[in-house]
């Protein structure tokens, strides 16, 4: 099974479309992420990214539900063990 993280651009650079880089945001630690495959992407835009590239932009409501499903993941208590 694939799993593709949420997180927010902090900040990106290059000009080169093909080595565009942003760093990423998720949750306090700070990735640098491939963002060709989102060309239209801007500093604040929250972004899906799987084995470090962007692939797609989300809107903030859309990227809380995934926090907020992450942390009740985390809390979660298997009830059989």
């Amino acid at each position: 099974m694939c799993l593709a993280i949420p997180g927010r651009v902090t900040t990106i650079s290059g000009n080169d479309p093909l080595m565009k880089t942003g760093l990423v945001n998720f949750g306090g630690i700070l990735k640098e992420v491939n963002l060709v495959y989102v060309p239209e992407v801007k500093v604040d835009d929250y972004v899906i990214v799987h084995v470090g590239f962007a692939i797609s932009i989300l809107d903030e409501k859309e990227a809380q539900k995934v926090f907020d499903t992450l942390n009740e993941l985390e809390n979660y208590e298997d009830p059989l063990q």
